[in-house]
Parts: structure tokens; sequence; C-alpha cells
């Protein structure tokens, strides 16, 4: 049976098995801009599609600054074009654990988190501003404008629990799913869906997960998540859970 997974290439309540990144500290300033000029140069690289330098690149970001969570993620990017999955996953669980620290952060170090913020917020930015003179993949243009919505809205939610962002842990589950951890794919993404309702692309790769494993019922209720969120599951996928058989 052939199932259109949707994996993106862009890309995602979550237990981590590692301990959390809330006892490191925030870098320096000058450590800080530091590791922001490397990641600019890692965004180069990845525009020139020299995934392995931008992996490089964005490795050292992370080790002059590691609550530089952009750089986590891109990270995680870089190692899915070069076809390393187990090293993506360690990539974007970096990533939650640099946001997790960063959450717990803010309680006593507000102005440096907010420091922070703004500087991720600034270069999201930057990436969206470049893109209008280029040809960028809307579901990704979606993606940074909600990060950006989500960055903001953290200055008066930071008194709550921590809640994992949904395109990272799609992200996650994507890079579990590459790697043939499936279990460990289906937790992601179903945390995705329950951290934004109408993230249709996780509701969809949840649906080609089922049908790959002959949950028929579960496929049929993830489809009809995504199209009601406004994503559109490939026709292929729908035929194959249609032909699948009905569990006992």
């Amino acid at each position: 049976m052939r199932v259109f997974a949707a994996i993106p290439a862009l890309i995602t309540t979550v237990v981590l098995a590692a301990s959390p990144a809330s006892g490191q500290a925030i870098a320096d300033e000058h450590s800080r801009r530091q590791a922001i000029e490397l990641y600019r140069t890692g965004q180069e690289f990845m525009s020139g599609e020299r995934f392995d330098k931008a992996a490089e690149v964005f490795t050292s970001a992370i080790a002059k600054d590691p609550l530089l969570t952009v750089a986590h993620y891109q990270l995680g990017q870089a190692y899915m074009a070069l076809k390393r999955p187990a090293s993506a996953v360690q990539a974007y669980r970096g990533c939650l654990q640099a946001m997790e620290a960063l959450h717990h952060l803010q309680e006593s170090n507000k102005v440096e988190v907010d420091r922070q913020r703004q500087d991720t917020i600034r270069e999201i930015r930057a990436e969206l501003r470049e893109s209008s003179t280029t040809k960028i993949d809307p579901l990704k243009r979606l993606v940074l404008e909600q990060r950006v919505t989500e960055l903001e809205q953290e200055r008066v939610d930071y008194q709550g629990p921590f809640r994992p962002p949904a395109f990272v842990l799609l992200a996650l589950g994507s890079a579990y799913f590459r790697n043939g951890n499936l279990e460990e794919a289906e937790q992601q993404w179903k945390a995705a869906v329950e951290a934004n309702r109408k993230y249709g692309e996780a509701h969809n790769n949840l649906a080609a997960l089922y049908a790959m494993r002959g949950r028929k019922k579960e496929a049929e209720v993830a489809v009809r998540e995504a199209e009601k969120a406004g994503y559109r599951v490939h026709p292929q996928l729908k035929e194959d859970i249609r032909k699948l058989a009905a569990a006992p």
C-alpha cells in the first residue's frame, strides 16, 4: 500500500526523557552576538542547500548560546535534509529543552529572557522579509508567523506551565518517523494536535500513520480533522484509507 505521509521538508504535552535544560544560564552579551552571527551564516548555508556546513555552523552557535532556540531548530532541519533523522531527533529535543529552560528562567531573569525573545523574533522577521523576494513554501511562512505570535504571547503567559509549541512537536515526530520510531512519531504528532487543534498537517500525518498500521477508523477521523483545519489531504491517502479493511 502506498501512503503519502506528508512528512514535512520544513519541518513540530510531551515528556522529555532527557533532563530539562532548566539549569542552563543565559549567555553573556558577547557570546549571544557571536551565536546570532553564526546562526545567520547557517541560514545562508541552508539557503544554498549546503546542509553539512549549516549543521556545523548551527552547532557552533549553540555552543556559544545553548538557549538560542532557533539554532537548535534549524540544526534539526539541516539534519533532516542530510537524511540523519536520529541526529535531528536530538536537535529538536534540544530545541524543546532550551524553550523550557527559557520559560523557567523568565521568573528569575525576566529582562534577559525578554531580550533573548526579542532577538529570536527579530531573526524570524528578518527571514520573513527575505522570503518576500524569493519563493517560499506557504506552510513555512505560516509556521514562522505563528512562532512570532507565540513568542509575543509568552510575555504574558510565562507564569503558567511550559507548553511545547506544535511546530517543534510536528518536526520531532517527523524525525522519529524517518528514523523508524513509529510509536514515538505518533506520540509527538498527537501532542502537536493537542497543542494546536487546528494543525492540519499534524492531523494529516497521523492519518497516514494510522493507515500504514491498518487503523482505518482512526485514520478517517484524522483526515476529517485535517480537512476541517483547511489542510488538503492527498486523494491517494484518502483512497488508501477507503480500501482498508474495517477492524473486527
